[in-house]
């Protein structure tokens, strides 16, 4: 797959393509029916595919302050673009002068003169250009000018999750702030994932018996509320069984929040300044301050001991 930053990436031999254009924060369910979409169309078309996104999230630039938490960095969000078949990403730069773009403007600057869109895929409530004045009307509209359809697929897929709400980004972030990770996976389509790299901490871990990777997360990451978790710790390629914490560790009267997973009985690992993945399966206990370190190593040793019987659970009823 091919990843493009910005339009002067984009080879000049480009020829037509399907094009589907959104944050696609997560690439949830939802987000997968429209990628998936444009996939098929592209191919029985004989064209390419293309998912074209933004950097940073538009709310950022258009009232600063405002970045939503991230339930996928772009790496990731291409990854998993590349699993549905898409041949090409583009991440546009969205500045200030981006943002005042019309929706005509766009159309043109964008769709056809470097993707030479033949047919774009969207949702219903998809918006574009200046104050998100354009909608599908508008692009189909604009199609009937510069050459190119518009399909619409409507991506309000439900079930459980949120009381039965429409899958979305903004349900899916609140869910994984609440804790319920559970909820986000039955969304996203997979566990929840926390990326970042692993810096040295306080240590207290290894003093107990339990070394923990303490992750620093990429910024703006969607974390879950406070509490231990059971799920996954991915390094060098290698996905390990993990009890994770999330936090400010009370019992150490400590006041910054981190993210740190326990490799279950592994021994000897060396992670520091690794790029890793922490996967969120389920949800254990919160967290708590015990009455002495016999009592929070016995808790420990409990989160551990729950902690490898669900997520050997999730793998028996997936093999």
């Amino acid at each position: 797959m091919q990843r493009w930053r910005g339009l002067e990436d984009i080879p000049q031999d480009w020829g037509r393509s399907v094009v589907t254009i959104g944050s696609y924060d997560g690439v949830h369910r939802g987000h997968q029916l429209i990628i998936g979409r444009a996939v098929e169309r592209a191919r029985e078309l004989g064209v390419p595919s293309v998912v074209v996104t933004f950097d940073p999230h538009p709310s950022e630039v258009v009232r600063p302050g405002s970045h939503p938490p991230l339930l996928a960095p772009h790496h990731r969000r291409a990854e998993l673009m590349a699993h549905l078949g898409v041949d090409a990403v583009l991440i546009l730069p969205f500045t200030s002068e981006f943002s005042k773009l019309s929706a005509a403007d766009f159309v043109v600057k964008v769709l056809v003169d470097k993707l030479h869109a033949r047919l774009v895929v969207e949702g219903p409530n998809f918006r574009f250009g200046h104050k998100a004045a354009g909608n599908v009307e508008v692009l189909a509209e604009l199609g009937r000018t510069y050459d190119y359809e518009v399909e619409v697929i409507d991506l309000r897929v439900r079930g459980e999750a949120g009381g039965g709400e429409p899958f979305s980004s903004t349900l899916t972030r609140r869910l994984v702030t609440e804790g319920d990770i559970e909820g986000a996976a039955e969304i996203l389509g997979r566990p929840h994932r926390v990326e970042g790299v692993v810096v040295r901490g306080a240590q207290r871990g290894r003093e107990l018996g339990y070394p923990t990777a303490n992750v620093e997360t990429l910024p703006h990451t969607a974390i879950p509320a406070d509490g231990v978790y059971a799920g996954w710790l991915t390094a060098d390629g290698e996905r390990m069984p993990a009890a994770i914490s999330v936090g400010t560790n009370p019992q150490f009267d400590g006041t910054e929040r981190t993210v740190e997973a326990y490799a279950i009985d592994r021994v000897g690992l060396d992670l520091y300044g690794l790029h890793v993945a922490v996967d969120f399966l389920a949800y254990v206990r919160g967290m708590a301050k015990f009455d002495s370190i016999e009592d929070l190593l016995e808790a420990i040793g409990n989160d551990v001991k729950r902690s490898t019987e669900l997520i050997e659970a999730y793998e028996s009823r997936r093999d």
